[in-house]
């Protein structure tokens, strides 16, 4: 019989955390010029916590590209710096992915709008 969990799992705990420092890393630890203003949104990591998908947003949408090969020439030092914040078995190997859902929530909202000006709603 399984016991109730308390709480957060351990996974989530560790995808927190994991956020926490990498949000930390690119803030202040990286200095590569090339890296615009970037903001962690979520961390996703299997279950062995061998591997690390995070989702990151610019806040300049024209320095999408060449952060994102910031990104992938610093993968190594963050992961590293990781090792260091944190206490696991295995460092998890980091995959950065640009997060558009922001982008896509506001287009569908943009397209709402528009639709609700040509076509109004009888009662």
């Amino acid at each position: 019989m399984r016991k109730p969990q308390r709480g957060y799992a351990r996974q989530d705990r560790v995808k927190e955390q994991i956020m926490r420092e990498l949000a930390e890393l690119v803030r202040v630890g990286l200095k590569d010029p090339r890296a615009g203003f970037i903001t962690i949104n979520e961390v996703e990591v299997t279950r062995d916590y061998s591997h690390a998908t995070i989702y990151y947003t610019v806040l300049d949408d024209s320095t999408r590209a060449v952060t994102e090969e910031a990104l992938e020439h610093a993968r190594g030092y963050l992961r590293s710096e990781l090792a260091r914040r944190i206490s696991l078995f295995r460092t998890p190997e980091l995959t950065f992915i640009y997060d558009d859902s922001l982008e896509r929530g506001m287009s569908i909202s943009h397209l709402i709008d528009k639709v609700a000006k040509e076509k109004p709603v009888d009662d």
